[in-house]
């Protein structure tokens, strides 16, 4: 039925109709403040992001800022940048950037020598009698270092007697020549070539003063010196001494090692026991030109914040099973023996990398090494040549560790990857290292004595029967934290 004019009159006058209106009337404000609100609490959240986000930026660019106020606030170990890295927020650090150097290398101070507290003594074992327990009948450069032995050399005491390799008959020697003119180097910059990869580089920058005051000494072997004899010029001094350019060349006789690489840790690792009178050392890799005066180097990474030991930190790695996924998949070495090595090291407690271990990173830039040498950092030294002597001979997996054993007794200094690539200029190796061994993808390969593959005089500890059982151990997952690594 329709509805007619008049009942539509009536309806609008009745109070229910009236009560309809007033709250269609009150409801666009309600809902006006109630958007209101909403939009309020929005405003209110992306403020709080945006100051979030202005917060970290202005973190991370204290940490990139050339001005000295603004980047003194940055902790480059701080968590914040811990966690923007790992989730791919953090800016890529630089590959190059300045070295915040002295200006004046007539102005640096040379300081006192740092008192060595633990240990006060000590020794290195020159006649190994492991010899025939062990099933050898020559001499080895690193000796038969037991298990027993190995773990002993780990505990701090004030004397101590280690393994640091030149046992007696192990070869390694120097030329009488060679010994005598080292005698009197206190301050050294040390590098070595092995198997004629490359050819001496001339530092650049080179002070007055640190001509007069450092050594600079190139250890080599034959093949590497006769290659150098065809292609450099080297001049022979009136006592029968080499040179190439700057540098002293020192003859490694009787090579310790079937493996080049492996010679070529004897320099680098234990500069200590080659040039025994020396106070100081830098170590740089052969294929290196370095570019910054070596008084500011010790300046800036040993003496201004009173360090003994300087690495840099690893461009892409912080823990030895990222580092040691990475050597596998380059075939740098044999695949089972890397797992092998990276099994022990895990079995015995060696944890991936993470902040809570209060350093930088696990595995270090081993081209570089500025050195103190007091007693304990000479103990470090011989403690990680003795890791690479036992296991494989890709340093930077047992540095890590070797840092893990000691504790906190250890303290070093790692510095930007960016500092490290400002110190010197890179060079191609004149022929690139390769051998079977690298090649190797499973255990079966090195069976049979026509294989030529086990090395005889290092990694011996990887054929050794181990004192525990490793096959429960299963290694840590590796997540790759950067595609170049």
């Amino acid at each position: 039925m329709k509805k007619t004019e008049g009942d539509v009159h009536a309806q609008s006058r009745s109070p229910l109709f009236r009560s309809n209106r007033r709250s269609d009337a009150s409801d666009p404000l309600k809902m006006i403040w109630r958007r209101g609100f909403v939009r309020l609490v929005f405003v209110c959240a992306i403020s709080l992001v945006f100051l979030i986000l202005f917060a970290l930026l202005f973190h991370l660019w204290t940490c990139h800022s050339s001005v000295a106020f603004f980047s003194a606030l940055c902790r480059k170990d701080s968590r914040v940048l811990v966690v923007l890295d790992s989730l791919g927020l953090a800016p890529k650090p630089l590959h190059r950037c300045p070295i915040p150097v002295a200006n004046d290398p007539n102005s640096v101070i040379i300081p006192e020598e740092t008192p060595d507290i633990i240990p006060k003594s000590l020794s290195y074992v020159e006649i190994d009698g492991n010899e025939n327990k062990n099933g050898n009948s020559f001499p080895l450069f690193g000796g038969n270092q037991s298990w027993a032995q190995r773990e002993e050399s780990f505990k701090l005491k004030n004397k101590m007697k280690v393994h640091c390799g030149f046992i007696k008959g192990g070869g390694g020697e120097m030329l009488g020549k060679d010994k005598k003119y080292v005698q009197k180097c206190k301050f050294v910059v040390a590098s070595g070539i092995f198997d004629g990869y490359d050819i001496p580089q001339q530092p650049s920058n080179i002070s007055p003063r640190s001509k007069k005051l450092f050594c600079f000494l190139m250890v080599v072997d034959e093949i590497s010196l006769n290659f150098m004899k065809e292609n450099v010029s080297v001049k022979v001094d009136k006592n029968g001494g080499k040179w190439v350019g700057i540098w002293r060349i020192v003859l490694l006789k009787n090579l310790p090692f079937d493996e080049p690489r492996r010679n070529g840790k004897v320099p680098k690792i234990l500069t200590h026991r080659l040039f025994p009178q020396a106070r100081y050392s830098i170590w740089i890799d052969g294929k290196m030109e370095l570019i910054v005066d070596p008084l500011l180097i010790l300046e800036r990474y040993l003496w201004r914040g009173k360090n003994t030991f300087a690495v840099a930190q690893h461009k892409h790695h912080r823990s030895i099973y990222e580092e040691g996924d990475a050597i596998k998949r380059r075939k740098r070495y044999a695949r089972p023996l890397i797992d092998l090595h990276m099994k022990i090291y895990y079995y015995e407690g060696m944890r991936p990398w993470s902040p809570s271990k209060g350093t930088l990173s696990d595995v270090p830039e081993g081209a570089v090494i500025i050195r103190e040498h007091t007693l304990l950092t000479n103990l470090f030294s011989c403690l990680w040549f003795n890791e690479v002597n036992l296991f494989t001979p890709r340093d930077q997996l047992s540095f890590g560790y070797v840092v893990h054993r000691l504790g906190t007794s250890f303290r070093f200094f790692m510095f930007p990857n960016c500092e490290y690539n400002s110190l010197f200029i890179l060079h191609r190796h004149v022929r690139e290292h390769s051998s079977k061994v690298e090649w190797v993808k499973s255990l079966e390969e090195f069976e049979g004595g026509e294989s030529g593959l086990k090395e005889s005089k290092g990694g011996l500890g990887l054929w050794r029967s181990y004192p525990n059982d490793l096959s429960g151990v299963k290694l840590p997952r590796v997540v790759r934290s950067s595609p170049a690594g």
